[in-house]
């Protein structure tokens, strides 16, 4: 049996060590809740690596994963709890060139405690029996009669939904995230919890807070803290999409916390993460001396054109100082900036990393530039210039039954693997693709993708709005919905 395995998640940030590329992958992790009815139960929460599993063909259209899995409850090497059945993957169309990691979760009512938990896993299609274990160490905290914060989950993604299902949770149907890095992509940090027994002082007025830490010197950035009143109840459900986009690069404790009206703590509960933002991007380029190449390389007509095409591999304060260089019209200032902005992103070899970028720009444009958008302003050429070339692209562009689409692979972006975007036309014309879902952390992720795409033939499909039953904490609309809770 390969030991492999789960990435398993610590506040101190490390990974559990994982097998060799031809073994199961899995993510895991454990959450304690409690229910003023049930008592205490511990949430498994597990995510599924679909590209490491074995395929199996349904019918003639469908593959699908099957894996046996054995759940072991430890307390002082003493088993209190177990246990095993057969987890079938979603049926993923044959047709289909997205095949996304599948998720599940379990709960199990436990005694407040010590717990390993020890789990195994089998792969049912492989005819090597692929099979990996590993082992989670985690608390349930007793919080019978007393005021109390539960583990945090940050989420993947979240939408508003009614229907009966393990990721079901107070009207939202909730994906949890099992990586703790967010990049400068991510500007908003999704986060559920729930408040416990907050009313057995009936005479108390209480607060919900939202605060980061800096968790090396655990001091507050005061900026990120909010305060709100509650009614109080047994159990209080709220979920919240907190904007980090300016937060800097670093290790932050978000913390969430019960307070009095003199905003004592009474019960609080912490979520660490990373943040990679550099955000002190403020370019000097008024001492810039304009380097003949530089100038050389760009006609006056087109050298606001240019400057504006840096903005798919900016950073959001980037991008701010490019659009005030743009509006003064001023040549020479604007292209002292791109020279800036090279010499800052590129020291060594600034004038090659533009020429490169440069042609990059020139080719988005000849490819996916339509009669109303710059090619760096598409989609298409916005995740070109971001992410690079595709290793793969599938396209479909004359379905009777579809609208026309593109699946772009990479297999590899940074620290990630396997990631996706599915781009689809819906006007049919201009070629003006449009990001329907990517499962790349921080872009907008829509698992009604297919159905939306087949919209083609729904009379009453709404095409301009694909989101709009699938809420999702990158899409447009979610600072809406996030607002009522």
């Amino acid at each position: 049996m390969n030991r492999l395995l789960f990435l398993l998640l610590f506040a101190s940030f490390s990974l559990f060590s994982f097998s060799q590329e031809d073994n199961l992958k899995a993510y895991i992790d454990v959450k304690d809740f409690y229910h003023p009815e049930a008592g205490n139960y511990a949430e498994v929460e597990l995510q599924f690596a679909i590209q490491s599993t074995s395929l199996k063909t349904i019918g003639d259209t469908a593959l699908q994963a099957s894996l046996a899995i054995y759940f072991d409850f430890m307390s002082k090497n003493v088993l209190v709890k177990s246990d095993a059945y057969v987890l079938n993957s979603p049926l993923y169309q044959i047709k289909d060139s997205l095949i996304e990691d599948f998720y599940e979760i379990k709960r199990y009512s436990l005694k407040p405690g010590k717990y390993e938990l020890k789990i195994r896993i089998k792969d049912l299609n492989s005819d090597e029996q692929k099979e990996v274990s590993g082992a989670k160490n985690f608390v349930i905290k007793d919080i019978k009669d007393k005021i109390a914060v539960s583990d945090i989950i940050p989420a993947e993604y979240a939408i508003k939904s009614d229907e009966a299902s393990v990721f079901q949770r107070s009207g939202l149907h909730i994906i949890p995230m099992f990586s703790n890095f967010f990049s400068s992509r991510t500007n908003t940090l999704p986060v559920y919890c729930e408040l416990y027994n907050t009313g057995i002082k009936n005479d108390s007025v209480l607060g919900i807070m939202y605060r980061i830490m800096n968790s090396k010197n655990y001091v507050e950035i005061e900026e990120y803290t909010t305060i709100s009143r509650f009614e109080t109840g047994p159990l209080i459900a709220r979920f919240k999409a907190i904007n980090i986009e300016l937060l800097g690069s670093g290790s932050y404790l978000l913390e969430i916390c019960v307070v009095n009206k003199d905003f004592d703590i009474i019960a609080t509960s912490s979520y660490p993460f990373e943040r990679d933002n550099d955000i002190s991007t403020i370019l000097n380029s008024e001492n810039i001396i304009l380097n003949p190449a530089f100038q050389g390389s760009m006609t006056n007509d087109s050298v606001l054109y240019y400057l504006e095409s840096l903005i798919p591999i900016s950073k959001p304060a980037e991008v701010k100082n490019i659009v005030s260089s743009i509006k003064t019209k001023d040549i020479e200032k604007c292209r002292k900036h791109i020279q800036a902005f090279w010499i800052k992103s590129s020291p060594v070899e600034s004038y090659e990393s533009w020429l490169k970028y440069k042609k990059q720009v020139d080719f988005v444009e000849k490819v996916y530039g339509n009669n109303f958008q710059e090619g760096f302003e598409t989609d298409r050429g916005r995740v070109y210039l971001q992410y690079g070339a595709p290793n793969n692209i599938v396209a479909r562009e004359a379905s009777p039954s579809e609208y026309p689409y593109e699946i772009w692979t990479y297999n590899k972006i940074g620290v990630f693997s396997n990631k996706r975007f599915v781009f689809y036309n819906p006007d049919l014309v201009n070629r003006a693709y449009r990001l329907l879902h990517s499962d790349m952390v921080g872009e907008l992720k829509n698992n009604s993708w297919p159905q939306i795409l087949s919209k083609r033939n729904t009379v009453n499909g709404n095409v301009d709005n694909p989101n709009q039953n699938n809420i999702d904490h990158w899409g447009g609309n979610s600072n809406e919905y996030f607002r009522q809770y």
